[in-house]
């Protein structure tokens, strides 16, 4: 059983102080089980555990009790009611049989005024146990926040993985409908492996966000315009699936850019995913393009709502999302990072003037 003086908290007092709180230390037994005090009792005083087990618990959430520590002999409780003339914020129970020295709140009050090296020891003890309790807290929000982290890329996978295996789905039964010609045959043969190499295109990306790792950047001179005309050639139909139309307000820049197409079209494929989900009720997307002796600059419109203020700063970040029932924001954040591999930038603002919607806007370096 522990004695006052065999305390790492009590121990390096002096003889004399010792000597005052044996005086005042009032010997108690708990049975297994059994409430030393309960949560919005008053704080009559401070324990320390001689034997046994003490578990220190409250109410969290719905009226779901937890433990939030467990008290080990030579360990204080209770001991804010020292200090605080508040109600108990947690409750204390025995764990197994345990035996006490219970310290009457006034008259350890008045062992503090009489010696201060007593305040200092119960101040520090306060203070462990603070560290302690918001170590604690800070664990679990920590696996909490992983646990959110990782829901949030399931529900970002499924959501990017949708439109192409829809498009799998419809053209599977072109195929083997009766009436399908082997012309129809063979061009959606073709379009099933589009969608194919486009799933293993996410899931690279994908794992390669979440490695964090830097994967090998291979560019090799392309004509931007052949590259964009064949990319529209496979968004259209997609975006018409949501009734929205893809429009070109000039025609994209006959001009040689280092690039990796199979990269850089997961850009577009972003984007105008974005659109599309920012316009529920169909709308027309518009592409643009600015070419300087710098850089070739293309940008995408859409005729919804625009950015909201809330995320405008954020949008480029994992996860920043806002009003989507699907989606996270994580599509942005790979398109950030494909473009800076181009060695270009990426932005965004909402249209002025009569225009309206957001414009999402790259530039590339041009040779």
């Amino acid at each position: 059983m522990v004695t006052l003086k065999g305390t790492k908290v009590f121990g390096q007092l002096a003889p004399a102080e010792l000597n005052a709180l044996e005086n005042i230390a009032v010997e108690r037994s708990f049975e297994r089980g059994h409430e030393i005090f309960r949560e919005g009792d008053a704080g009559d005083g401070i324990y320390l555990l001689c034997s046994g087990l003490v578990e220190i618990s409250g109410f969290m959430g719905d009226h779901a009790r937890q433990v939030f520590s467990q008290v080990k002999p030579g360990d204080i409780f209770g001991e804010m009611a020292v200090f605080e003339d508040k109600p108990r914020s947690a409750s204390a129970s025995a764990r197994d049989e345990a035996k006490v020295y219970f310290f009457d709140r006034q008259k350890m009050l008045d062992l503090v005024g009489q010696f201060p090296s007593l305040s200092l020891v119960l101040l520090r003890e306060i203070s462990n146990r603070l560290r302690e309790f918001n170590g604690q807290y800070l664990r679990e929000v920590v696996q909490a926040e992983r646990l959110a982290i990782i829901g949030r890329f399931a529900r970002s996978i499924v959501h990017d993985l949708k439109i192409p295996l829809n498009i799998i789905g419809l053209t599977s039964e072109m195929v083997n409908s009766p009436a399908a010609s082997s012309t129809l045959r063979e061009q959606a043969s073709s379009n099933i492996r589009k969608q194919v190499d486009r799933i293993n295109d996410m899931i690279g990306e994908i794992l390669e966000f979440t490695q964090g790792a830097q994967a090998a950047v291979i560019l090799a001179a392309s004509s931007y315009s052949e590259f964009v005309k064949h990319m529209l050639e496979e968004l259209r139909p997609e975006a018409g699936l949501k009734s929205a139309t893809i429009e070109l307000e000039n025609q994209p820049p006959e001009v040689s850019l280092l690039m990796d197409p199979r990269r850089l079209r997961r850009v577009f494929c972003n984007l105008i995913a974005n659109a599309t989900e920012a316009m529920p009720r169909g709308g027309k997307i518009t592409l643009r393009f600015h070419t300087t002796p710098k850089e070739v600059v293309t940008e995408i419109q859409d005729s919804g709502k625009g950015i909201a203020p809330e995320i405008a700063g954020e949008l480029f970040e994992a996860f920043a999302t806002h009003g989507k029932e699907n989606g996270t924001g994580l599509g942005l954040s790979i398109s950030k990072r494909i473009v800076d591999d181009h060695r270009g930038w990426i932005a965004a603002r909402n249209a002025t003037g009569d225009s309206k919607g957001a414009i999402f806007s790259f530039g590339l370096p041009r040779e």
